[in-house]
C-alpha cells in the first residue's frame, strides 16, 4: 500500500510527500537543467534542481492559500500533500455558502498570481547576464501558467471550485452546482486525453502527449469522485432512518425476574438487542453487562424493571432522522447501534453500521456482498473505501 511521507508542517497543516512526487521532481530538473546547459554542466543541472523545488514550493504556497482561507471560516485543514500532478489540500468540509465557497476556491490562484507579479519585479532589478535572472523570470511564468491553468472551469480544478460556487448562488443548490461543475471536469478531462493522443500522433511529442493525456485521466477520476461523493450526500439526506432500520431486537417482559430472563436468553449464541415492555408500554433497553452486576442471590426477587434504561435516557432518533444525522450520532458517541423510536415513541427498529451500508448498497448500486455486510456488523467499523463518518460530517455541515 502506497504510503505518504510526513515531512514537517506549515502553520499547524501536515504536510506530506506522495511518493511519486519524486517522479516529477525528477522530470522538472531534467527539464530545466538541459533549458540551462548554457551556464555550463555543473551551473544547469544545479539549477535545475533549485528550480524544481521552487516549483513545489510555489505549488505548496498555491495549497496553503486555499487552507488559510478555509481555516478563516473555522474549516479544519487535514493536511497538504504534494504528488505526482502538483498539490492538493486535504479541507475537512464544505463552505457554508457559495460567497465563501468562491473565497476559498479563488485564494490557491490569487497566491500564484502574487508570486507571479512579485517575481517579475524581482527579475528586474537583476542583471540580464545572471543565471538567476532566467530562473527567477522562469518561476515567474511558472506561477502564471498555475494560476491560469488551475482557472479552467472542471472540477477538480480551482476553476471547477469557482464554477460550482457560482452555479450554486445561481440555483441555490450545492449539490446540483457539484453534478454540473464535475460534468464540465469530465468533458475537459476527456478532451486533454483526446488532444494527448493527437499530440502524439501529429508532432510524435510522446512525453508531452503522454502527460496531457495522464492530466486528463487525472481529471476525469477525481471528477468522477467528486460526482459520487456529491450522489452519496444526497442520498444521506434523502434516505431516513426507518429505511434503514431492522427489527433484529427481542420484545420482553419487564416484569420477569432477572433469573427467568436469564434462563431464556443469557445462553444465545448470538448477540441480541433486548427491551422490556409491560401493560404494552415500551420500559427501556436491557444491557446484559447490567445484569451481571446484580448479585445472584437477588436474581430470583429483582424483576426486569429495576435495571432498564428508559427509553429517554438511552441513544434514540426518530423514523424521520436522516441517515447523515444518524451516522453522525454514531460516530460522534461512539455508539455500536442506535435505538428508532416511532411518532408515538415506541421503538420501531434498530441500525448498526452493517444495515447503514446495506441501506446505501441498494440504492446507489454499490456492489458490496453479505459477508462484507457482516463483518462491519460484528466489527463496527465501515469499509476502508467508504468514508461515510467524514462524508456525513461534511454532509451535514
Amino acid at each position: 500500500m502506497q504510503t505518504n511521507w510526513k515531512i514537517g508542517s506549515l502553520f499547524g497543516i501536515p504536510l506530506f510527500l506522495d511518493p511519486l512526487w519524486f517522479v516529477i521532481l525528477g522530470l522538472a530538473t531534467l527539464n530545466f537543467g538541459v533549458a540551462y546547459q548554457e551556464w555550463g554542466t555543473t551551473i544547469a543541472w544545479s539549477a535545475g534542481l533549485v528550480m524544481a523545488l521552487l516549483l513545489f514550493a510555489s505549488v505548496l504556497l498555491h495549497e496553503l492559500g486555499h487552507s488559510l482561507a478555509a481555516r478563516s471560516q473555522g474549516i479544519k485543514v487535514n493536511s497538504i500533500t504534494l504528488f505526482l500532478f502538483g498539490g492538493i489540500a486535504a479541507i475537512e468540509e464544505e463552505s457554508k455558502t457559495p460567497a465563501k465557497a468562491f473565497q476559498v476556491a479563488i485564494a490557491g490562484p490569487l497566491v500564484s498570481i502574487a508570486l507571479f507579479m512579485l517575481l517579475r519585479l524581482v527579475a528586474y532589478v537583476i542583471p540580464d547576464t545572471s543565471v538567476y535572472r532566467m530562473m527567477v523570470g522562469d518561476l515567474a511564468r511558472i506561477n502564471l501558467v498555475v494560476a491560469l491553468f488551475n482557472l479552467i472551469p472542471g472540477l477538480p480544478l480551482d476553476g471547477g471550485q469557482v464554477l460550482k460556487a457560482a452555479l450554486w448562488q445561481i440555483t441555490g443548490d450545492r449539490f446540483q452546482a457539484v453534478h454540473w461543475a464535475a460534468k464540465a471536469g469530465q468533458i475537459l478531462g476527456y478532451s486533454a486525453i483526446a488532444l494527448g493522443f493527437v499530440v502524439d500522433f501529429v508532432t510524435r511529442e510522446l512525453v508531452m502527449g503522454l502527460w496531457i493525456a495522464l492530466l486528463g485521466w487525472f481529471a476525469v477520476r477525481n471528477a468522477n469522485s467528486y460526482d459520487q461523493v456529491t450522489t452519496l450526500q444526497e442520498t444521506l439526506l434523502k434516505v431516513l432512518a426507518t429505511d434503514a432500520m431492522t427489527r433484529e431486537f427481542r420484545v420482553v417482559d419487564a416484569n420477569q425476574t432477572l433469573r427467568d430472563f436469564a434462563d431464556l436468553y443469557l445462553l444465545e449464541t448470538t448477540p441480541q438487542v433486548y427491551f422490556a415492555a409491560s401493560d404494552g408500554r415500551y420500559r427501556g433497553k436491557v444491557a446484559i453487562d447490567d445484569l451481571r452486576l446484580v448479585e445472584r442471590s437477588e436474581w430470583e426477587s429483582q424483576t426486569l424493571q429495576s435495571i432498564v434504561h428508559p427509553l429517554t435516557e438511552i441513544p434514540t432518533v426518530t423514523e424521520s432522522t436522516p441517515l447523515a444525522e444518524v451516522i453522525n450520532k454514531l460516530e460522534n458517541e461512539q455508539l455500536p447501534l442506535i435505538t428508532v423510536l416511532s411518532p408515538a415513541g415506541a421503538v420501531a427498529g434498530v441500525i448498526d453500521r452493517g444495515d447503514i451500508v446495506k441501506t446505501l448498497a441498494q440504492k446507489l448500486n454499490l456492489r458490496i456482498s453479505d459477508g462484507e455486510i457482516k463483518r462491519i456488523k460484528e466489527d463496527g467499523s465501515y469499509p476502508p473505501g467508504l468514508q461515510l463518518a467524514v462524508i456525513a460530517k461534511s454532509t451535514l455541515n
